[in-house]
């Protein structure tokens, strides 16, 4: 069974102590993320482990990482191919891209090689329909892919290489991609400043630009509001709207109406 490391409890005290106090399992998915990076899955160790740090039974913890497809329930390889096999990217040519990866490695949907380099996986929607067909490696983008390109990347990854994404930052091992999710910098000297984003994703906002059209103001660093700060606010609004509205008249009683008597019919 794993022991996890005084730096892993480290990084998960620093993990909770980013929400307020009395909404500390909202921390859960970042240390599910946590104990992933340690040991490549959340296994019942990592599942024992957060539920001790934040005061919740094991069945909570697992409910929650078994509902999420990026918590892994076993060990997976160092890098997970995900193949998008949806509408958009099947009908580009998804579905050939991961029949050619599945025989070359010899592996099946949710599968690792025996070298434990690569695990394989259909992937339902990678949010990238207008690269399609796309695959990522470690939840980084290989847009526009063939079979022979995801063959490229996948054979480049097992010699050891680490090939560039097609966007975003240089490709990290799936342990080290847990860290950062989990919230944590990735410490690589201009890792995260390589990539970019693409054309696509950019012409929804020169079009806004264009029209003048803007989403108000938000600060990121707003602080997060106890149960108690956002409670008293939802009392204060609800009691502002009720406020405002017009004051009803008093209400009569409906008198009722007699109905005149019926006339006996005719023998």
């Amino acid at each position: 069974m794993t022991t996890f490391t005084e730096e892993t409890r480290a990084r998960a005290r620093e993990i909770i102590a980013r929400y307020p106090a009395d909404r500390s399992r909202s921390a859960l998915l970042p240390l599910l993320h946590l104990v992933q990076s340690e040991e490549g899955y959340v296994s019942p160790a990592g599942v024992e482990f957060c539920a001790e740090v934040l005061g919740l039974n094991k069945a909570q913890v697992g409910a929650v990482a078994t509902f999420y497809t990026m918590y892994k329930r076993r060990p997976t390889g160092d890098y997970l191919v995900s193949v998008c096999t949806n509408t958009m990217c099947n009908v580009l040519g998804g579905q050939e891209v991961y029949d050619t990866l599945a025989e070359h490695l010899g592996v099946g949907h949710d599968e690792t090689t025996a070298d434990g380099k690569i695990t394989l996986e259909h992937a339902e929607c990678l949010a990238a329909c207008d690269y399609g067909p796309v695959m990522t490696v470690n939840y980084d983008f290989f847009d526009g892919v063939d079979p022979q390109a995801a063959l490229g990347v996948v054979e480049e990854l097992r010699s050891g290489g680490r090939p560039m994404p097609t966007r975003g930052a240089r490709l990290c091992t799936l342990k080290e991609m847990a860290v950062q999710l989990a919230g944590f910098a990735d410490e690589r000297e201009g890792a995260v400043a390589d990539g970019g984003p693409g054309e696509p994703t950019l012409r929804g906002l020169r079009l806004a630009q264009q029209h003048g059209i803007s989403v108000p103001g938000f600060d990121p660093n707003t602080p997060i509001r106890s149960k108690a700060e956002a409670d008293k606010a939802a009392a204060e609004a609800k009691a502002r709207a009720e406020a405002a509205k017009p004051a009803r008249r008093a209400s009569r009683p409906r008198r009722r109406r007699r109905r005149p008597p019926v006339a006996p019919r005719p023998t």
